[in-house]
């Protein structure tokens, strides 16, 4: 295995990838077919046109897009320029994607045309956000709004930077500076950025490629968002380092996932449980050759004793693994290992990798109690948020997780509960604290308190319970409507109910135990 010194740097490891995969299928999107070489070609004439719109060292540079080719060369040639990508969702509606631009100062923004019946260009204007740092905005596409640059125009004004100057902005990165900020919101209901450096991506996902048996000439149907670290770091950045091909899928759709297996002899397909649990439940599964498939990684939520040994029996799937991690500690923390047995894959999350220290604050052995995390993966902090910072990260270098967990005697961990209340939609992490301060900007509503509960399709959706002003007739149909234009689709409560006023304490804290009682949970 590699280290994250022999490459030095995102983009060291993308011309390593290059040198020792040239002739190797890189990238599969849909009727385009991309070598490592012609991959390389074109990070660096995105790097070039980087460098030509004014970025430097160190600038934020934000992707607002689907998985498509598209996305991973105008990732990495922003990041080959020196930039820190800014990843953002692509379920975000204009202001929550504004909240993040004006956060970083984003510099440079790269933004998809239409996706999923809506324009996101259209989107971000609607916002009328003071965007004062926003200098350029690219469309991938072939046409863009007055103000606003086609990425065919973008690149072409790269052609007057030298492939010398690529190299040298390039070179000039050291492990340690700041490769990426990911969004994650907090108990505050701020949306937080976690800072991690080029070192602490390659060494996880080195250290992850390795545990998970990812292999040169391996075909991975990336349908994980590449907006998450696992579909960057897991999908990307893995696929870089081994040699494998990358398939996006920009949207999980089954039947299209079943067709790409078949069709491009898919080995690798890491994601949710429900993306496992629909290929297997699928009328037409029979009809698709699925006998490529090798390598499962799954986890975000419990996985069924059942799912694992179905994917073992019936897809005849050599390698099922479970991991746990957040995007504070790199995305990556425990793993089961190759030889687990389906006991142990499905019931825990497995083992702290290599030089990962994992503690659970607990009354006694097999107790639950919040995680620690202690390693080199570790954020450098929340994006100038000290004051976080300071609360997620103890002065020992303790990452405290906010997520409640039992170790058994072998150091597997089994995640029991969320201190921080989020719960997972789909594979989306939800977090109630941001909803509610959503919910609480309708006209109509004085209070909000939010929970998830269980779906039998997306593991586990949002239920409101909403306190509306006198005399309002506020109906229940309505506010959700609302809500699906105020804000993400996986955040948007699928019940309401209506109460007199809610349930708290002494110190005047939701008791949110009450309400998950009166729901069954």
């Amino acid at each position: 295995m590699r280290g994250d010194l022999d490459w030095g740097s995102i983009p060291g490891l993308v011309r390593a990838a290059v040198r020792q995969h040239g002739d190797r299928e890189a990238v599969v999107d849909g009727r385009t077919r991309v070598s490592y070489a012609e991959l390389g070609e074109r990070v660096e004439r995105a790097a070039a046109a980087t460098i030509a719109a004014g970025v430097e060292a160190g600038d934020r540079v934000a992707v607002w897009a689907p998985n498509t080719l598209d996305w991973i060369v105008a990732a990495l040639g922003a990041v080959s320029a020196g930039g820190v990508l800014v990843p953002l969702n692509t379920r975000f509606k204009g202001a929550e994607a504004a909240y993040v631009l004006r956060r970083t100062r984003a510099r440079l923004l790269f933004i998809t045309g239409t996706f999923l019946g809506t324009s996101y260009v259209a989107s971000l204007r609607r916002a009328d956000a003071e965007l004062p740092h926003l200098r350029d905005v690219v469309v991938l596409s072939d046409t863009a709004p007055e103000g606003y640059r086609t990425w065919r125009d973008f690149l072409a004004a790269g052609e007057t930077v030298s492939r010398e100057a690529v190299r040298r902005r390039a070179d000039s990165l050291r492990p340690d500076d700041p490769s990426d900020i990911t969004f994650t919101s907090g108990t505050t209901g701020h949306p937080k950025g976690a800072v991690i450096t080029h070192a602490q991506t390659l060494r996880v996902y080195g250290v992850w490629s390795e545990l998970a048996g990812l292999t040169e000439g391996d075909r991975y149907l990336i349908v994980n968002p590449f907006f998450h670290t696992f579909g960057y770091k897991a999908g990307i950045i893995a696929c870089l380092m081994r040699g494998a091909t990358m398939v996006p899928q920009s949207v999980f759709d089954v039947d299209t996932a079943l067709a790409n297996i078949a069709a491009e002899r898919i080995s690798v397909l890491p994601g949710p449980p429900t993306l496992h649990q629909s290929i297997l439940d699928h009328p037409a599964r029979a009809k698709h050759d699925l006998s490529a498939l090798r390598l499962v990684v799954t986890g975000a939520a419990v996985v069924p004793l059942e799912l694992v040994e179905r994917l073992r029996s019936e897809l005849k799937i050599a390698t099922v693994l479970t991991a746990y991690g957040l995007t504070e500690a790199g995305g990556t923390v425990t793993m089961c290992r190759r030889g687990d047995p389906a006991e142990v894959i499905a019931s825990t999350s497995g083992r702290a990798i290599p030089d990962t220290e994992v503690r659970v604050l607990s009354a006694g052995p097999g107790e639950p109690g919040e995680v620690l995390v202690r390693g080199y993966h570790v954020m450098r902090g929340y994006f100038e948020d000290p004051d976080e910072t300071d609360r997620a990260i103890d002065p020992d270098g303790w990452l405290h997780t906010g997520d409640v967990g039992v170790m058994d005697a072998d150091g597997n961990l089994r995640i029991t509960d969320r201190i921080k209340d989020m719960f997972i939609v789909g594979g989306f992490n939800a977090y109630p604290a941001e909803i509610e301060q959503a919910l609480r900007r309708h006209p109509d509503v004085t209070d909000a308190a939010v929970i998830g509960i269980p779906d039998p399709r997306l593991g586990e959706v949002g239920k409101a319970y909403i306190i509306r002003r006198p005399d309002s007739t506020l109906a229940a149909d309505d506010l959700i409507a609302w809500s699906r234009r105020e804000m993400a689709n996986y955040k948007v409560p699928r019940e309401v109910h209506f109460l007199h006023e809610l349930p708290r304490n002494a110190s005047g804290k939701v008791v949110k135990a009450e309400l998950r009682g009166a729901s069954g949970r």
